[in-house]
């Protein structure tokens, strides 16, 4: 039986087959449609601001895995127990040379600075994940690909340094900007390094790979940190860039979700601006990770609204109307069961939309690919970075036959539909009577994403999930989202995986500690109150308290009772205060008091 992969490729060029039979466009969301380990993303992110480009190869495998076999046999060789080994016969760890000393040294490591494949404890598993310890993460070569962190790390970025054109490429020294890249003294002048990079002095060139150096006499940090400094030091160097066929510049692509990511910018560097030498670094850590993890679902969720509506007009919504998919959230972390309920139907009205999101990107691949190649549309010279507003408004015109010459294009998609389901109906007459309903779709764009979305099998929607699943940290202790196994109500009686968001506590202490900050480049906290709270982030990220949803019906009492179960744990957190139940006189308060200092 002929592969759908290859028949498709005998029908298209070579060259629209590599653009189409993917599951990304990156010119609306510049990551990769798969699952990856937000935790270990900061280690990569501060490898770019340090260094300025993507990263590559580095020595954790030849330092602490075996010689000889093969790469797979390599990795699997690099566990805990053959660190902490290879550690303990170092001078700095003295007195670490018992098995009992090599493994609480493994455990210490295992707490602070490393984490086995799939989360596993021991220490005979393969090490896959480097933690955010300290500045020096960024020397371990963990994952082994930066790619497979896809290319989130780089889109975090590219929203951080904020060019406005080209590549992302290095920041002069004069200039004063929150997060310099590649720069001579970015390791202190950049925000985010600045926070992570105790007892770091710069000793040599700046692209030195060997010039990061510890002070050895005159500074004193924490357990975790210094483990990760010797288990850096022990590698002896940072990483080369990444060389080969995908580069190591990294793309100033911003997803198509311009108000999200901007709200990310700033609230990352306002949190971190704000808390980090106050807020203990582990706690610190966590909540910088529940940053995250919000910052990028609300930029998936405005997405896929974004697109949502893109389908119909054909127009990138403005900034005015851009918004994130509004989902309720479950107050009560499932103690209630009735609230439990409502979460998971909100979020799976949420994920019917996303089931058709990569059809939609398949419909853009599809159109890009001939857009790209039209001499009329290349005359225009349409700016695609850092923001493809306007190519997609353009590709929304040829969808929608408000461009001069979308009767061509059209011509081509159906011919190339007519010729697809010739080669598919003899093996796949699905597909081919998919391609054949004028009737039920008169747009052959459409007909073909379609088609050519279900050969692709069902990998193309269940790795949208993963992503999806990967930034909402689902399941995780500082994430944003819950999953169990159940009867989805969009699949009838098939079991499938039913989510829910909740608040852990880590997401709601840096909600509060974000949203008590006052706006902009200001210093110190403001009054905030209870209300002020559930408004702003229903609006900055779509999270219903005691608001209906889209898509579904909750009665006045039921949102009452989230609001009550919200407000409890706040106060239980030590995060609100109020002498009596008077609404007005219902504030949050931070536990750990910002301290802003101005860029030196």
């Amino acid at each position: 039986m002929t592969t759908p992969r290859a028949i498709v490729n005998k029908v298209f060029l070579r060259k629209e087959f590599e653009q189409i039979w993917t599951s990304n466009y990156e010119k609306v969301l510049p990551i990769t449609c798969n699952g990856f380990e937000l935790s270990a993303i900061l280690p990569a992110v501060f490898y770019m601001l340090r260094f300025g480009h993507r990263r590559g190869r580095g020595t954790f495998l030849k330092t602490f895995s075996i010689e000889n076999g093969t790469e797979r046999e390599r990795r699997r060789a690099a566990t805990i127990k053959r660190i902490s080994k290879i550690l303990a016969n170092e001078d700095s760890f003295r007195n670490f040379s018992g098995d009992a000393e090599e493994a609480i040294l493994g455990d210490l490591l295992l707490c602070y600075c490393l984490e086995n494949v799939r989360y596993k404890l021991g220490r005979e598993e393969q090490v896959q994940r480097v933690a955010p310890a300290h500045y020096m993460s960024s020397w371990v070569d963990l994952p082994e690909s930066v790619a497979h962190l896809r290319f989130v790390p780089e889109m975090i970025v590219a929203m951080l340094v904020n060019q406005m054109s080209g590549d992302v490429i290095d920041s002069p020294s004069k200039n004063r900007i929150w997060f310099p890249i590649g720069s001579d003294d970015g390791h202190k002048t950049n925000l985010l390094l600045r926070a992570f990079n105790e007892g770091i002095e710069l000793d040599g060139r700046v692209g030195d790979l060997t010039s990061d150096q510890f002070d050895e006499i005159n500074e004193t940090v924490s357990l975790g940190q210094l483990l990760m400094i010797r288990l850096a030091q022990q590698l002896g160097r940072a990483p080369h860039k990444l060389r080969g066929k995908s580069g190591s510049d990294i793309s100033n692509q911003r997803p198509i979700a311009n108000v999200a990511a901007s709200n990310f910018s700033d609230d990352i560097r306002r949190f971190i601006r704000s808390y980090f030498e106050v807020i203990p670094r582990y706690a610190f850590i966590d909540l910088l990770e529940s940053c995250v993890s919000i910052g990028i679902t609300t930029i998936v969720t405005s997405v896929v609204q974004i697109l949502s509506d893109w389908v119909e007009s054909g127009k990138v919504l403005s900034n005015m109307e851009q918004k994130p998919a509004t989902i309720f959230v479950d107050c009560s972390n499932g103690v209630d069961k009735r609230l439990k309920l409502i979460a998971e139907k909100s979020f799976d009205e949420f994920m019917r939309e996303i089931e058709h999101f990569p059809v939609i990107l398949m419909g853009l691949r599809l159109l890009d690919c001939q857009a790209e190649y039209d001499r009329k549309i290349r005359s225009q010279n349409i700016q695609t970075t850092p923001y493809a507003t306007e190519w997609i408004n353009m590709l929304g015109d040829i969808l929608h036959g408000h461009y001069e010459d979308s009767g061509n294009f059209h011509w081509h998609y159906e011919g190339k539909s007519e010729q697809l389901a010739e080669e598919l109906e003899n093996e796949y007459p699905e597909e081919a009577q998919i391609l054949r309903s004028v009737e039920s779709e008169p747009n052959a764009v459409w007909r073909l994403a379609e088609a050519l979305t279900s050969l692709q099998g069902p990998y193309a929607r269940q790795n949208v999930t993963k992503m999806l699943d990967s930034a909402l940290m689902t399941g995780r202790p500082n994430g944003l989202a819950v999953k169990r196994k159940g009867v989805r109500s969009t699949t009838g009686k098939k079991q499938g995986e039913i989510r829910s968001i909740v608040l852990t506590n880590s997401v709601l202490d840096y909600l509060v500690h974000l949203n008590v900050l006052k706006p902009g480049n200001k210093k110190g906290t403001k009054p905030l109150s209870f209300n002020s709270f559930i408004q702003s982030i229903y609006s900055r990220h779509g999270l219903c308290v005691d608001i209906v949803p889209d898509g579904i019906q909750v009665s006045n009492e039921l949102l009452q009772k989230n609001r009550a179960f919200l407000e409890h744990r706040l106060r239980d957190l030590g995060l609100l205060v109020g002498v009596n139940d008077a609404e007005s006189m219902k504030r949050l308060q931070p536990r750990f008091i910002s301290v802003v200092e101005k860029l030196q």
